[in-house]
């Protein structure tokens, strides 16, 4: 009875899954970050948030059709690199996460906006699509850095590419607009894309977010 509860509050609250999916995928990389197995469960990880965000699609006005084309050749990528190494083809799939992302987190601010309703579900969306954002810059950045090495920098090796865990931090730290912290964009088109990134999240935040609170103070009164 309790295993079938659980499934049912799983199964009316999609995006709590995808939001605890991406936050524990955060707490756990950096501990295998720097190993064959840490960046082979990456890649397997990447495929399950492909999936699992495919799915969420479904449920929101955006068409899982679409979503479905862009994730197919991007898992198809992440499977080659896991399968023969390709690491040259990163970046390749790194833009298409990006378009992935962006297009799933779009699709959610509309599940979000479509009614004066606020639910549990519509909550945990909020969360989830703030990660997913964070993902689609972070693969951008990947991509920029790729085309152009020495984009980013950091206090420590900051001769050296910078990590997903470096990248995904600077992500969030734009778009929360809290700051840069010590990984620091270097060229035009990094600090392009950056200034993009803390314009996207001022007005998530702006629009979205404080819309949902003004639905729910209201509803409560």
């Amino acid at each position: 009875m309790n295993y079938l509860h659980l499934m049912g509050r799983t199964h009316h609250h999609p995006s709590a899954i995808l939001l605890v999916v991406q936050l524990l995928g955060m707490l756990l990389y950096p501990f295998f970050e720097h190993t064959d197995l840490g960046r082979i469960a990456f890649n397997v990880f990447g495929v399950a948030v492909l999936v699992i965000t495919t799915g969420m699609v479904r449920r929101t006005p955006g068409l899982a059709w679409i979503s479905a084309c862009i994730a197919a050749p991007a898992v198809v990528l992440l499977v080659l690199q896991l399968a023969f190494g390709m690491q040259h083809l990163v970046p390749w799939s790194s833009a298409l996460e990006a378009v992935f992302y962006f297009y799933a987190a779009g699709s959610l601010i509309g599940y979000m906006m479509e009614d004066h309703l606020v639910t549990t579900d519509e909550l945990f969306a909020a969360g989830a699509t703030f990660t997913l954002l964070a993902w689609g810059f972070t693969h951008l950045f990947i991509l920029v850095q790729a085309l152009e090495p020495g984009s980013y920098a950091a206090a420590v090796n900051s001769s050296d590419p910078r990590t997903w865990t470096e990248l995904m931090y600077l992500s969030f730290a734009l778009l929360s607009s809290t700051g840069i912290g010590d990984v620091i964009p270097l060229t035009t088109q990094a600090r392009s894309l950056a200034s993009i990134e803390m314009f996207v999240g001022l007005m998530y935040l702006a629009l979205v977010v404080s819309r949902l609170v003004g639905m729910t103070l209201q509803a409560r009164r």
